[in-house]
Parts: C-alpha cells; sequence; structure tokens
C-alpha cells in the first residue's frame, strides 16, 4: 500500500512539476517574447541618441536629441537640434529616421545627413509637450 501511495505522490508531483513548466513557457511567450540572442545586425539607441550629425562636407549641422520609436516598435524619426548655443536658441525638426546615415571614418562611427545646417533651420520646428509626452508643432 505504502509502494502505491508514493508511485501515486510521485506521479502527482510530475504531473505538477510538468505542468508548472508548460504554464511558465506560456507566460513567458505570452506575456513577454524573451529572446536567446540578440540579432548581430542591431544597433543600440546610444549609437544615435545625443550624437552629433554632420553634413556631406563633415560639418556639424546639429545633434540628435531624441529618438522616435512607433507603435510597431520600430524606430522611425528622429528630433536634431539645430543651431542654438549650449542649448539656447536651439531649434528642433523631425528628420525621417532613414535619411540618417552612419559613416566610417578613421575607425570611427559618426552619423551624417544629406543636407544642410541652413535647411534644417528652416524646417518646420518641434517642441516636446510633457503633458502629452509627445512631440508637437512649435508655435510660428
Amino acid at each position: 500500500m505504502k509502494s502505491i501511495a508514493k508511485t501515486l505522490i510521485a506521479l502527482s508531483a510530475g504531473t505538477l512539476l510538468v505542468s508548472s513548466a508548460a504554464y511558465a513557457q506560456s507566460m513567458s511567450v505570452g506575456r513577454a517574447q524573451l529572446m536567446t540572442s540578440v540579432p548581430t545586425s542591431s544597433r543600440t539607441v546610444t549609437d544615435w541618441y545625443k550624437q552629433p550629425v554632420y553634413d556631406q562636407s563633415n560639418a556639424k549641422i546639429g545633434q540628435i536629441n531624441d529618438v522616435l520609436v512607433g507603435p510597431d516598435g520600430a524606430v522611425n524619426a528622429v528630433i536634431v537640434g539645430v543651431g542654438g548655443f549650449l542649448g539656447a536658441g536651439e531649434k528642433d525638426v523631425a528628420v525621417n529616421f532613414s535619411s540618417v546615415k552612419e559613416s566610417i571614418k578613421d575607425n570611427k562611427s559618426y552619423l551624417t545627413m544629406d543636407t544642410t545646417k541652413d535647411a534644417l533651420k528652416s524646417a518646420r520646428g518641434f517642441t516636446y509637450d510633457t503633458d502629452k509626452t509627445s512631440w508637437v508643432p512649435a508655435k510660428q
């Protein structure tokens, strides 16, 4: 009788363990898609955020002040600060993310755009609305 009881307890414990593992696996997939590796083509936001941006002649034209991510998780725009001095008088403009290119020079990575500082200065400005937690067109 003790042998049957031990077998039933062992089977119950095994079933509980398997059920728990299956439940945990479904929870980790259902609530978060965990990865076992990172795609090798991945880049970090710090490769763009607060980084200077240069024109085609290597003159600094601005700095990336924000990286905007869409609801699908794709980066779709950057906010580039242009002009001003130490942030005073700076204008923030929205630029399509695909307009910013990574360049390599002397084994250093830097960001470039096929535009000029004057073109950025004449673009529509944006301001960050803390209540809406989003960038909105600046008042003209």
